[in-house]
């Protein structure tokens, strides 16, 4: 059925406003008169006039018992709609007013006018007032969130402002850029943002008169709604459950748009429009458009959704329409929530809508008869919900005869999994993400819908040149070193998961390629090394191939789904779910081997995480020592790992113990890159913000700490930075250089010993025993008493030619510490006894 267009003589020409309430029983206008109109939903009659008012009514917002406007003298009142009286001025402005917007709770009104201040004014207390003072112009519109803790400021100046209100002192949080057009605060055209009712995005008109979808957190420009108008936009508003938009411009087009594949669904052309809209708001249950233009006029469509289109508005909450939304995204880094948690909320919370709506993809089920705590909800008035039988359900035939058994559905108990992950990835971020970043260099990729577009860059661009090219088979995975490059994509249409390799350098003229994964079959995580390239699937395969594409290894994953998997030379390192643990979720378990010897190192071995954590990365370090670093901020590395059994996790670095995060005022954490040089290189991340973005970070090194047990030098109450002792600094010291001294001990035991790397080993061993000749000295200056733990110091020293035992004498004589001396020397003695029972045997 044609929309029915109800036209009426709200106000005298000119600019017209309206609002309606948030229960949608009642709508408010106001214009250039000096009468206020309130119109009642579904009735025919005369809408309330309130007069005596102020002139040239420039805006207005309604709760449901209140509504406040703003008018061209400066003036913000607030008046009652039980009463339909005057209440009284909230504030006053020297400037005219040019927008006002009520929280979703009503407690807070933000008035625009053309004063540089944007007021935030309690509509209980006058006297409480906040003010946004960041931008530089005066400001054309303001917007709540759905929270109302955010406030959208759309200013003069072309940009947006976004404030935190959910403290007394407002907090500028972002400021967006070249998304709006510079427009005078009197312009009919329009620069206002609309938030989605899902409360994850806002939209607003562009100057390529367009309408841009912005996710807020990341502040990244999702999906267009574009080429639809001719003229600047003048209005625009969301449907209450989000599948739809309206917008409206200055050529006098209104177009219905649908969310989701931001297609033009109907269109309402000139012909149908007499003036130029300058407001616009759903009804917020029933299918009703409302408008108000510059000639004073309200138009009231019903059934302004067309019957074939119903379906639409009668849908759940639908999401925002993001180019990759988090919400679905289960690829690259994507995390799942704790067991029994959806995204942060309880899986039976709230009723269900449609297969397709929000709360279906936040995974709220709900039987449709009932709420969450098993009461019945009276969806249709019909007075079923006030007589029910003990079970809370409606009997037959109006008696309270027993009901027929209903089962209500049981969760089913599952054990929370780890999901895979691609090291070095990040999750989409609007249209670009990374898909490797290491020492190497940088590959990342642009969603242009139809394709995408990657781009490596490296570091050193003297010895590789940066590569760009357009991807027909949106690779979603990749790895870099410095003799290739190695793509993944997924399974799409009839096109099966493939990988692809293109080496960086060749003698010959063609050598990169291809190879496609039987049908059915996902790679989950993908790695390159100097030998081999390893590809782990959904089937729980590990595919090992040669570089340039000669299969060699496929066998299946034992401990399953697979997680991840990383690679050095010939070694291929895998990690896999393994059995439950106490808390619910899987411990995750992996496997080491040598693909050139066919040999396992470590085979379904635990990593090390604790309660609560999940795996963040994984790599091996530039000396081959595989790396692992968890969500809590530790850096761990794998010891002994060549010697079946022996492995052990010892931790490198806890970032969380960082000196620059000491004073507790610094927010950041840190995106793991390469362990090399004996260093950690990372990419700091400020604020809230937990992956790298664009433009390209910079990198930053630290040195290893090892978290160690250490007396505090200052009380917990002193505020000032703890410092460490000399004893303290030599102990992590000396504890770091015989980690470091056992992973080169077990490298070179493992391969034939360069003279370099045999002079690395001595200096280290060299390096391990000064550290303790530097600990005695500082035991010795603390007194005769810590002589058994000096005495304990010296027998750490692992020299066998006595140079470091005479030098521990000298030390000790040098403090005056004979009775220390004496024992030195005796130590010395009965390591003389067992070297030379050592060289007879």
């Amino acid at each position: 059925m044609a929309p029915r267009i109800r036209g009426r003589p709200a106000h005298t020409p000119g600019p017209t406003f309206l609002s309606y309430t948030p229960d949608g029983t009642k709508l408010v206008t106001v214009g250039l008169n000096n009468s206020i109109r309130v119109f009642h939903t579904g009735s025919d009659a005369e809408p309330t006039t309130i007069d005596n008012c102020q002139d040239n009514n420039t805006a207005v917002a309604a709760a449901n018992d209140f509504f406040v406007i703003g008018c061209e003298d400066g003036t913000v009142c607030k008046y009652s709609l039980e009463s339909n009286t005057f209440e009284g001025i909230l504030t006053r402005c020297t400037l005219p007013i040019r927008d006002v917007a009520l929280s979703p709770d009503g407690q807070w009104v933000a008035v625009a006018s053309d004063e540089l201040v944007v007021k935030v004014v309690n509509t209980s207390d006058m006297d409480r007032v906040m003010y946004l003072r960041d931008q530089p112009r005066a400001a054309k519109h303001v917007s709540f969130d759905k929270s109302g803790s955010s406030l959208s400021v759309s200013c003069t100046d072309g940009k947006i402002y976004v404030y935190s209100l959910s403290t007394e002192e407002p907090e500028l949080i972002q400021k967006v850029d070249g998304l709006i057009k510079s427009l005078e605060t009197e312009s009919e055209s329009s620069s206002k943002v609309i938030w989605h009712p899902d409360g994850r995005a806002f939209v607003a008109p562009t100057a390529t008169r367009d309408m841009q979808v912005m996710s807020r957190g990341d502040w990244e420009r999702q999906r267009v709604f574009k080429d639809g108008h001719t003229s600047d936009i003048t209005a625009a508003a969301w449907s209450p459950n989000g599948a739809m938009l309206v917008t409206t411009s200055v050529d006098r087009k209104l177009l219905l748009w649908d969310t989701k594949s931001q297609k033009v669904l109907q269109t309402l052309d000139a012909s149908d429009i007499r003036a130029t809209i300058l407001a616009m708001a759903w009804h917020p249950s029933e299918n009703i458009l409302s408008y108000s233009n510059n000639d004073g006029e309200l138009y009231i469509h019903t059934n302004f959704v067309p019957e074939q289109l119903g379906h639409l508005l009668t849908k759940g909450l639908q999401p925002a329409p993001f180019i990759h939304d988090p919400l679905q995204d289960t690829s690259g880094n994507a995390r799942r929530p704790a067991n029994g948690l959806k995204n942060g909320l309880p899986e039976r919370s709230v009723r269900r809508g449609t297969p397709d709506s929000l709360d279906e993809i936040l995974g709220m089920e709900v039987d449709d008869d009932e709420t969450a705590d098993g009461f019945i909800v009276d969806d249709d008035e019909a007075g079923y919900a006030e007589e029910t039988n003990k079970y809370g359900k409606r009997p037959s035939n109006g008696a309270m005869a027993a009901p027929a058994v209903k089962r209500r559905p049981y969760t089913q108990w599952q054990p929370q999994i780890h999901e895979s992950f691609q090291p070095g990835s990040t999750p989409w971020r609007g249209n670009r993400k990374y898909l490797a970043l290491n020492l190497t260099g940088f590959v990342w990729t642009v969603d242009q819908e139809t394709h995408n577009t990657v781009t490596v860059q490296f570091f050193d661009r003297e010895f590789h040149r940066d590569f760009h090219f357009t991807d027909a088979w949106m690779y979603d995975k990749a790895c870099l070193n410095e003799h290739g490059t190695l793509f993944s994509c997924p399974p799409r249409d009839t096109h099966p998961a493939q990988l692809y390799y293109r080496p960086h350098e060749t003698w010959t003229t063609r050598t990169e390629w291809r190879t496609q994964l039987p049908a059915g079959e996902t790679i989950t995580a993908i790695a390159l090394s100097d030998s081999y390239i390893v590809a782990t699937t959904s089937a729980n395969y590990v595919r090992i191939f040669t570089l340039f594409g000669v299969p060699c290894r496929v066998y299946r994953q034992k401990s399953s789904p697979t997680v991840t998997c990383a690679a050095w030379r010939d070694y291929v390192l895998t990690i896999g779910n393994g059995p439950v643990g106490g808390d619910g979720r899987t411990q995750l378990l992996y496997t080491l081997e040598n693909v050139k010897r066919d040999e396992v190192c470590q085979s379904e071995d635990i990593v090390a995480l604790t309660e609560g954590t999940e795996l963040q990365s994984v790599f091996f370090s530039d000396t081959g020592d595989p790396c692992i670093y968890d969500t809590k901020g530790t850096l761990l590395v794998l010891l002994h790992w060549r010697t079946s059994g022996q492995a052990k996790w010892v931790p490198l670095l806890d970032t969380t113990q960082l000196q620059r995060l000491a004073s507790g005022k610094k927010e950041e954490r840190y995106w793991p890159v390469a362990v090399a040089q004996e260093k950690f290189h990372c990419i700091i991340l400020k604020g809230g913000d937990q992956y790298p973005y664009f433009p390209r970070p910079l990198l930053t090194d630290f040195d290893f700490k090892i978290p160690l047990c250490t007396s505090p030098t200052q009380t917990p109450n002193d505020d000032t930075t703890p410092t460490e002792s000399e004893p303290q600094k030599l102990e992590h010291a000396y504890v770091l250089s015989s980690v470091q001294l056992s992973l080169l001990e077990d490298l070179l035991s493992a391969t034939r010993a360069s003279h370099t790397q045999k002079v690395e080993l001595s200096k280290k061993e060299v390096e391990v025993d000064k550290t303790l000749i530097q600990l005695l000295a500082a035991e010795c200056r603390e007194g005769e008493e810590r002589g058994m733990r000096a005495l304990e110091i010296v027998g750490l020293i692992r020299d066998r030619s006595g140079r470091m035992l005479e030098a521990a004498q000298k030390v000790a004589h040098r403090y005056g510490r004979e009775v220390l001396g004496g024992k030195i020397n005796e130590l010395a003695e009965r390591r003389l006894v067992g070297l030379v029972d050592e060289e007879e045997l």
